[in-house]
């Protein structure tokens, strides 16, 4: 709409755009969850089986995962958390009842922010039955746990990793990494996948190179080897000289 001005204009000023105040930091890891939410959620089903001193056992776990929201220098993040531990019914013996307090109070601990600790402190537990076996370890090997508790939250440890949220050695993934696994999964339309053993051997050897490419960049240019010791040769005032100490040099 125009406006008529019929007075001299002495002055004037742009008006400026309101400033939002910046978002405080909210860490989506440690965001409370008050209750399972309502409908579907994203569920991992594992068979777990393991041997001890009565024989072989196997149960059945769910996890389920959700999206949660946070803040991090000032931007909103989206990360993936488990949020429930569940044990199916058929299940339901007095040998499982510790199996499904165990669960109820993971899923508490998860929703609270603090599963990665919580499940760590299960692998600490220990019986006098001895060793139960249950799994195998990167290289191949079976391995043994202090108790069927501490099987068995080894065994969600590995769920979790296969599912992006805690490394393999059952520590917690940074929350910078699992926004970007969360966005990958966003743009690719599946979930992270941890390596498989050819690209962690590939990437040891990659890194092994580098480090060896460093410490030969950092000293100086190897130029032969002695014909007296076999020991490296550099140039010194222009001559082939034993870098290994034993004295000799091309130019005497």
């Amino acid at each position: 709409m125009a406006v008529e001005i019929k007075s001299k204009i002495v002055s004037y000023s742009v008006k400026k755009a309101v400033e939002e105040a910046p978002l405080a930091d909210e860490n989506p890891l440690t965001v409370r969850i008050p209750s399972r939410p309502e409908g579907t959620l994203e569920a991992v089903s594992e068979k777990i089986s393991y041997v001890g001193a009565e024989g072989r056992k196997k149960v059945y776990l769910l996890v389920s995962f959700m999206p949660v929201e946070g803040v991090l220098d000032g931007k909103r993040v989206v990360i993936e958390r488990p949020v429930e531990f569940f044990f199916p019914s058929g299940q339901l013996s007095s040998e499982h009842q510790w199996i499904t307090a165990t669960m109820r109070s993971l899923s508490l601990a998860a929703r609270g922010g603090y599963v990665t600790q919580a499940v760590a402190d299960l692998r600490k537990v220990a019986w006098d039955k001895g060793l139960v076996r249950c799994g195998m370890n990167r290289w191949g090997k079976p391995m043994f746990h202090d108790s069927e508790v501490a099987a068995i939250a080894w065994s969600i440890q590995q769920i979790l990793y296969r599912r992006g949220f805690l490394d393999q050695d059952g520590n917690q993934v940074p929350v910078e990494e699992l926004v970007s696994r969360y966005a990958h999964r966003l743009t690719h339309g599946h979930p992270w996948q941890p390596p498989t053993l050819e690209e962690e051997a590939r990437a040891e050897q990659q890194a092994k190179a580098q480090a060896q490419d460093k410490e030969k960049g950092d000293g100086p240019t190897v130029v032969g080897h002695c014909p007296e010791c076999r020991g490296e040769l550099i140039m010194m005032d222009g001559c082939p000289t034993c870098y290994a100490g034993c004295g000799w040099s091309k130019c005497g």
